[in-house]
């Protein structure tokens, strides 16, 4: 597949002339497309025309915006199985995995297109009894969206969606790592008719077009999905400027299962949320903190499921979890895995590379289970973004709060116990902005707020209505005659 940058309604090679390969992580030797290497011309070229069609998209009518993202669901929904397809071979996703992504993606448009008519302000009453005093919400403008590889249909739809059926216009700048699917998607989802401008891509190495949207002074708003490290720079960059800026960042997600859970039932989620998608999410589950009476019970229950997982190509059936999505994720991996080691945390399970002809060549980490893990140590507080899950011991639950807590992070947290009162001490306490009781930390509603505490997120919400709040303006007016 050749890609190309989308830019008022055209598809264009960028300004440069160079293109970037893309690789099957699960068969790296298979080049399976390429993607304009862009640069600040490029970027301000999409942010250019986008200015250029914002009055006009402004102005529509908000049931006709709702319409077209009516449309827009239903490309997406006709061609879900070849955008799925695409997505497996890019990023190295199972094809379920990658099946459910885009029909989420589906949902996520049907949701905002039915807000196109929701309530966009509020009526108060004025001071002098006659003036009519009320509230709406308008556009920011051009906002660009900075989205990552791991989920890359969900998270630009669930940040273009509500972004569109606000009044603004778009530039989406995807993760070099998944510019072929991106490029896919717009392409699907302009078939809907959106007017020329209105949503423009633009491929590119992240550092340098990323820093051309944010910097460019007529862009109003920044969405990131990312590492700590880039969403801190574009904070910076965004503050400088004064504008509107959403971050969401890295997790390290803990479970806490108490003895009188259903242990079975908490293995499986634990399983499930640390290994699916080869732990590359970031809602995935880090760490799992137990009580000692049940810890060799429950960690047997942990083994028994991880040595039954079938690692493969997205694409093969039957397999549970295919590679990482690229060689510097493998390394990167790897390398916590050793550090692990090193700093005295006792290896159960995996810790390499898989030695199968399934397997041979692509950028796969065995599931990896460590216990005697020190609480302060790197493998306990700082997120991996891998297959690998930490086994820690807490006496009481408030011990084992204090642990899911020791941490910079604040995304995903959940617990499993049969006690109410327990789960409603843990709700209460622990630093987490997604909680979750008897079910795993991995997975979003996209009709339910998402987002962080502390290093996770810049505080504002993705998903749900609260999304349209960070896209969005208040508008106070008083009307006297």
């Amino acid at each position: 597949m050749k890609a190309y940058n989308y830019i008022n309604g055209t598809w264009r090679e960028a300004e440069s002339g160079e293109r970037m390969g893309s690789r099957n992580p699960a068969r790296p030797g298979e080049e399976i497309g390429s993607s304009p290497r862009s640069s600040r011309t490029d970027a301000e070229q999409a942010v250019q025309a986008a200015q250029t069609a914002g009055l006009a998209w402004r102005d529509r009518p908000a049931g006709e915006r709702g319409e077209l993202l009516r449309q827009m669901a239903l490309c997406l929904e006709a061609r879900s199985g070849e955008l799925a397809e695409l997505l497996t071979r890019e990023v190295g996703k199972t094809q379920p995995e990658s099946l459910g992504e885009v029909k989420r993606g589906v949902a996520i448009l049907h949701y905002y297109a039915g807000l196109a008519m929701h309530a966009d302000g509020e009526h108060l009453p004025a001071a002098d009894g006659v003036s009519l005093l009320y509230t709406r919400k308008i556009p920011l403008g051009v906002v660009a969206l900075i989205t990552p590889w791991n989920f890359p249909v969900a998270i630009p739809l669930w940040k273009l969606a509500p972004a569109l059926i606000s009044g603004n216009t778009v530039v989406l700048k995807p993760a070099t790592g998944a510019s072929l699917t991106a490029a896919l998607l717009v392409e699907i989802i302009s078939e809907a008719g959106l007017p020329s401008g209105v949503l423009n891509l633009v491929n590119g190495a992240g550092a340098a077009v990323a820093a051309a949207l944010v910097e460019h002074p007529l862009v109003q708003g920044v969405s990131f999905t990312g590492s700590n490290a880039a969403g801190r720079r574009i904070a910076q960059q965004a503050a400088a400027r004064g504008i509107k800026v959403q971050l969401e960042m890295g997790g390290k997600n803990a479970v806490v299962v108490m003895a009188d859970a259903d242990l079975a039932r908490a293995a499986d989620a634990v399983v499930s949320g640390a290994m699916k998608s080869a732990g590359q999410k970031c809602t995935a589950t880090s760490k799992v903190i137990v009580q000692p009476e049940i810890r060799e019970r429950f960690t047997t229950l942990l083994l028994e499921r991880l040595q039954a997982i079938t690692l493969g190509p997205g694409e093969s059936p039957g397999v549970y979890s295919g590679p990482l999505a690229s060689e510097q994720q493998q390394r990167s991996v790897l390398a916590a895995i050793d550090a692990a080691r090193e700093a005295g945390a006792e290896l159960l399970w995996g810790g390499g590379m898989p030695q199968t002809a399934e397997t041979a060549g692509g950028y796969y980490v065995e599931p990896t289970l460590f216990a005697g893990v020190d609480p302060a140590s790197a493998l306990a507080r700082e997120e991996i973004f891998g297959p690998v899950l930490a086994v820690l011991e807490a006496a009481t639950l408030e011990e084992a709060i204090d642990l899911a807590n020791d941490t910079e992070y604040g995304l995903s947290a959940a617990i499993f116990t049969s006690s109410l009162t327990s789960a409603m001490t843990f709700i209460r306490r622990i630093e987490a902005g997604m909680v979750k009781v008897n079910s795993e930390t991995a997975g979003v509603e996209y009709q339910a707020p998402f987002g962080g505490l502390k290093q996770s997120s810049s505080h504002s919400r993705e998903q749900g209505v609260a999304a349209l709040d960070f896209y969005t303006h208040t508008q106070t007016i008083s009307l006297t005659m």
